[in-house]
C-alpha cells in the first residue's frame, strides 16, 4: 500500500451513528477468503450477546454476504422516513446486511470501490443501531477498497484477525495485520479457525491443515492469540440451518473462551 494513501487516514472525518451509543466497533478481518471470517464474526456477536451485552453485526462484504444465512434471517428492512431499522435475530442481535435491501437474496451485486464504500458509510450512519455495546463489523476478505473504508471512517476499537494453519493463509494474514498497522488500527488478536479435528470417539487431534504456525505469528507480531477453534461438523450443520447462535447451547464452551479473552482488552469499557 502506497504510503500516501495510508496517511490519507488523517483526513477522513470519521463517522457518526445519532441513533444512539455504540461504545465499540469491532472489525473482523482475513488475509483470504475461506477461513471462516464470516463464521467467526456471528460466533463473536452471539457470543457478546449471551454476555448480557448488546451487540450489531454490520455485514460489509457485500459482494458475498454470509450474516443473514448465519442467522437465519431472511426478508426486507423496514424504514422510517430515511432511517433504516435493522434486523434483529432469534437471541437479540441486532443485523444488518445488503441481502436484506435486495428483492432476492441470491441476486448478485455487481458493484465498483466507490459504490461498496458508500453502502457501508449508510450502514453505519443511516440505521437506527440504538445503544450498542458492541458493533462488529465483518468485513470482506483481503485488503480492498472496503477495508480501507472501514478503517479511514469507522471509529474502530480495533481489529480480529482470523486466519487458519495453512503457510499461504500465514503467509497473507501477516499483509492484513501490516495494513492494519499503517492505517493505526489496533489489533485485538489472532483467532486460528480449522485449527484440527478431534475423533469423538478416541479425542486424538488431528492437524487436518498441517502443522500451525499462528502462535508464533502472533507472538512475533506483538498481537495476542484469542484462541484455536477445531473443525466440529456440528458447528457447519448450525451454520447452515441458520442457527449459529446455538452452537455454544450444544457445543459447550465452543467460542467461551475467546470472548472471554476480548473483554479482558483494554481497548473496552463496557458498563453494564
Amino acid at each position: 500500500m502506497a504510503e500516501s494513501e495510508c496517511q490519507g487516514q488523517h483526513v477522513f472525518e470519521k463517522l457518526r451513528n445519532p441513533y444512539g451509543v455504540i461504545k465499540n466497533v469491532i472489525a473482523v478481518m482475513s488475509g483470504k477468503g475461506g477461513v471462516g471470517k464470516s463464521s467467526v464474526t456471528a460466533l463473536l456477536a452471539a457470543g457478546l450477546t449471551e454476555k448480557g451485552l448488546k451487540v450489531g453485526v454490520l455485514d460489509a462484504d457485500i459482494t458475498g454476504p454470509s450474516i443473514p444465512k448465519l442467522f437465519g434471517v431472511k426478508g426486507r428492512v423496514a424504514t422510517n422516513g430515511n432511517i433504516i431499522l435493522p434486523q434483529t435475530s432469534v437471541k437479540g442481535t441486532k443485523l444488518m446486511s445488503i441481502n436484506f435491501l435486495l428483492e432476492k437474496e441470491d441476486e448478485p451485486v455487481i458493484w465498483r470501490g466507490p459504490l461498496l464504500g458508500g453502502v457501508i458509510k449508510q450502514f453505519f450512519e443511516e440505521v437506527d443501531w440504538g445503544d450498542l455495546d458492541y458493533l462488529v463489523v465483518d468485513l470482506p476478505p483481503g485488503t480492498g477498497d472496503v477495508p480501507l473504508t472501514v478503517m479511514q471512517s469507522l471509529p474502530l476499537s480495533g481489529l480480529v484477525v482470523v486466519t487458519s494453519p495453512q503457510q499461504l493463509v500465514t503467509l497473507i494474514v501477516k499483509k492484513a495485520i501490516h495494513m492494519a498497522e499503517q492505517m493505526q488500527i489496533p489489533i485485538l488478536g489472532l483467532i486460528e479457525n480449522m485449527s484440527y479435528f478431534e475423533c469423538p470417539d478416541c479425542k486424538r487431534r488431528t492437524e487436518i491443515f498441517g502443522k500451525s504456525t499462528t502462535a508464533e505469528v502472533a507472538q512475533n507480531a506483538g498481537i495476542a492469540l484469542l484462541g484455536r477453534l477445531p473443525i466440529m461438523s456440528e458447528v457447519a450443520q448450525l451454520s447452515d440451518e441458520g442457527r449459529i447462535e446455538a452452537v455454544n447451547d450444544i457445543c459447550l464452551g465452543f467460542f467461551d473462551g475467546i470472548v472471554e479473552e476480548l473483554l479482558k482488552s483494554p481497548q473496552f469499557q463496557i458498563k453494564k
